[in-house]
């Protein structure tokens, strides 16, 4: 009897932690999150500002880049590569990158994603270019790196 008494109170203890660990895994969830959506907001950041390392630094060494209208970019060189000079003329047109509405994403283990809607706007404020954007992240060392990323302008000009 004294097994099953035991039993019992292991079960019961059981259940009391069950509401505190799904607690506990949805705060996580809740700040991963955030650490994924504060990627995106350093890479806007360093974008805007003609910044390409730091944008670099937020991808994985074999991270892949489908920029719109090129084959993928493969690894940390050929994003670099591409970013330099994209960033250079990007800044050069005094254009600022802004992500807007809601944002997306999920956690599962050490793999998250991102979605959401981007505009471009010109020096006076109007909008040049407007689109979507979804990535793809693994947590490394306590840190997100983009392990896909992908953009693209809306012709519609309507959010997602």
């Amino acid at each position: 009897m004294n097994l099953l008494r035991r039993t019992a109170a292991l079960f019961g203890l059981t259940l009391a932690l069950l509401p505190w660990s799904h607690a506990a895994r949805a705060a996580d969830r809740t700040a991963e999150l955030a650490a994924l959506h504060a990627a995106d907001d350093a890479w806007v950041a360093a974008y805007n500002a003609g910044r390409v390392e730091p944008i670099v630094r937020l991808y994985d060494r074999h991270a892949v880049v489908f920029a719109p209208g090129l084959r993928p970019l493969r690894g940390r060189s050929a994003i670099r590569a591409y970013l330099t000079k994209d960033d250079a003329e990007f800044v050069r047109g005094g254009l600022i990158y802004l992500l807007v509405g809601p944002r997306d994403g999920e956690i599962s283990g050490r793999l998250g994603w991102v979605s959401g809607n981007y505009l471009v706007k010109d020096k006076t404020g109007r909008i040049v270019d407007r689109g979507w954007y979804f990535s793809v992240s693994r947590l490394e060392n306590g840190h997100w790196l983009y392990v896909r990323d992908t953009w693209n302008s809306d012709p519609s000009g309507a959010a997602h």
